[in-house]
């Protein structure tokens, strides 16, 4: 009993400094003016995510998480910072609107999660209804032991290969824009070396 007492403890220990350090960078993020030290804190928090996301039982999503939030953005964000540059330009407007704007989208969220059925409530319809219609089909139709697999490989490719696609098409696009803008850089530099 002690035991399950001290693994609990320790759980939400990890849990309470997980969310500690996102706020943290999170503020750090917002307070600095170097946009290098933002790229990497902004890694950092991808990274501090997956974490948390490992210590709630959700491995798949901080398998995404650190892959694409950690790895792919930072490289996309560190790419266009090659390209436009290392300081924030100082703004003059007031951030008061994005602020109302996020309070407002975020009272939003926290009313909608209120009718969530508890975490791992057995009487969930998730847990009625998908999750053993998943397990029981997992070994009988498809034949792979491990279920995540199962699920995001055989019942949800679809959204799993639509995921991989926005991924993509996301790099793309940002790819078109940097190179656009190269175009257009070395074409008014050598409009200035002429004149």
């Amino acid at each position: 009993m002690t035991d399950f007492i001290s693994t609990s403890f320790m759980e939400h220990a990890v849990t309470i400094l997980l969310f500690v350090l996102l706020a943290v960078t999170a503020i750090a993020v917002l307070r600095l003016t170097n946009l290098f030290a933002v790229v990497m804190l902004t890694g950092a928090y991808s990274l501090l995510s997956a974490v948390l996301f490992v210590v709630l039982d959700a491995v798949d999503v901080a398998f995404t998480e650190a892959s694409v939030g950690a790895g792919i953005s930072t490289v996309l964000m560190l790419a266009t910072l090659s390209v436009t540059g290392w300081r924030r330009k100082v703004s003059s407007s007031s951030n008061i609107v994005p602020l109302l704007v996020t309070l407002v989208v975020g009272g939003a969220l926290l009313y909608g999660t209120a009718d969530m059925p508890d975490f791992g409530d057995p009487n969930a319809p998730a847990n009625l209804h998908v999750a053993p219609d998943y397990i029981k089909g997992s070994e009988e139709d498809i034949d792979v032991p491990n279920i995540v697999t199962s699920v995001l490989a055989s019942y949800r490719s679809f959204d799993t290969l639509g995921e991989t696609g926005v991924i993509f098409t996301a790099g793309i696009g940002v790819m078109l824009l940097l190179g656009s803008r190269r175009k257009k850089k070395a074409a008014t530099d050598k409009t200035g070396e002429t004149a």
